[in-house]
């Protein structure tokens, strides 16, 4: 009798990440991922001790690829700039792990490159050094919940994007403007979420570095 067959840690994040990608991180379980491969939750667990090992897990490897062949040029801001569009563009082909990064982050050597990028910019910009892991902190924060919220948007079926459309229409162009004076003056130029996603992103992320740079003595 031939006995079950061991899955390699690879083998186990590819199954778990294309779970993911047709699933979200609510519904992903060890179990569903033990019953993709074959075999019992049991054996996962020798790779990762708990669901959420194995979530950042699969996260790390997205910004492995977003590291890939990467090479810091120019000055800090446009270093910066450069690694969030990178993260930005490889979460956004997988939607669903934004989600995971944001909720669960990563220790791997995929977020270890991320952060001594990060860092090593930070500190070319001249800050003094006791204030570079504050704006490490912020940036991060920054990037996660631009890049989740995009990610959240893209996920959406057209049928629920047109809903979200007539709804969104309905309640900005028929807002009564005695209670809503505000809205019913912008309302034919307030935009839906959505509009311009990644010009909002670069001049979102310009104005916090914009502000950073104003702190360096």
């Amino acid at each position: 009798m031939t006995g079950r067959r061991r899955w390699s840690t690879e083998e186990i994040l590819d199954t778990a990440a294309e779970l993911l990608r047709t699933g979200d991180a609510e519904s992903f379980s060890v179990r569903r991922l033990a019953a993709a491969l074959g075999t019992d939750s049991s054996s996962l667990y020798r790779h990762f001790r708990n669901k959420t090992e194995l979530l950042r897990a699969v996260a790390d490897r997205i910004l492995l690829a977003a590291m890939d062949g990467y090479r810091p040029e120019d000055d800090w801001k446009q270093r910066v700039t450069a690694l969030a569009l990178r993260l930005r563009e490889a979460f956004g082909e997988q939607p669903q792990l934004a989600v995971v990064w944001g909720r669960y982050a990563s220790g791997g050597t995929g977020s270890r490159l991320v952060m001594e990028e990060l860092l090593q910019a930070l500190r070319a910009s001249g800050l003094p050094d006791e204030e570079v892991p504050v704006r490490y902190h912020r940036i991060v924060i920054l990037l996660a919940a631009l890049i989740a919220s995009e990610a959240g948007i893209s996920t959406i079926t057209p049928e629920e994007y047109e809903q979200g459309m007539e709804q969104f229409r309905v309640a900005v162009l028929g807002a009564d403007p005695e209670r809503f004076p505000a809205l019913a003056h912008f309302a034919r130029d307030v935009r839906p979420l959505g509009a311009d996603r990644r010009a909002a992103f670069e001049e979102i992320l310009a104005a916090h570095l914009a502000h950073i740079e104003a702190r360096v003595p």
